[in-house]
């Protein structure tokens, strides 16, 4: 179980590179971090087991016991607050992702990331196409389009004109 959550908070680390621009708060990252210290206790909890398992023995056993407790604990606590400030974290990436929209104008390293969140994720805007018509980028060129990156990877053609939303 470590080295699979070892693995996981690797990984989402790794993929953090890719979105920072979105998630300019540096705490964004910190689940991972802390998916990847979880990994290192676990380990050696795991450790503590067998190591009292194997001795038989009953203190080790007993503080085995405790720790996990603890850890039941603690994971009952991350789901409710996770459940009570899901709002607030909506809100607040939302909130982000606009002022990185607002930033669009093609060039920019934002418009690279925004572009390249489009194509990975298959959508467009933040809740969807409509958002351009808002930003700044949008208004500018005045031919009433979208980025390229909001086309279906498999319509040929897209223009990305409003007239056609069937192929954003």
């Amino acid at each position: 179980a470590a080295a699979g959550l070892s693995y996981v908070g690797a990984y989402v680390i790794n993929t953090y590179k890719s979105y920072d621009n979105f998630l300019q708060d540096k705490y964004a990252v910190l689940p991972a971090v802390i998916i990847v210290c979880v990994a290192v206790v676990m380990f050696a909890i795991g450790l503590i087991g067998c190591c009292a398992t194997f001795r038989e023995s009953r203190v080790g056993l007993g503080l085995f016991l405790a720790i996990i407790l603890l850890i039941f604990i603690a994971e009952v606590s991350a789901f409710v607050l996770g459940f009570v400030y899901r709002e607030k974290v909506k809100t607040d990436v939302q909130g982000t992702m606009r002022s990185v929209f607002e930033q669009y104008d093609g060039k920019n390293p934002e418009s690279t990331v925004v572009d390249y969140l489009q194509e990975q994720l298959h959508c467009c805007g933040v809740k969807n196409y409509s958002d351009w018509t808002t930003t700044q980028w949008f208004n500018s060129t005045g031919n009433n389009s979208v980025p390229l990156s909001c086309c279906q990877q498999d319509v040929k053609n897209c223009t990305g004109h409003l007239d056609q939303p069937q192929e954003l």
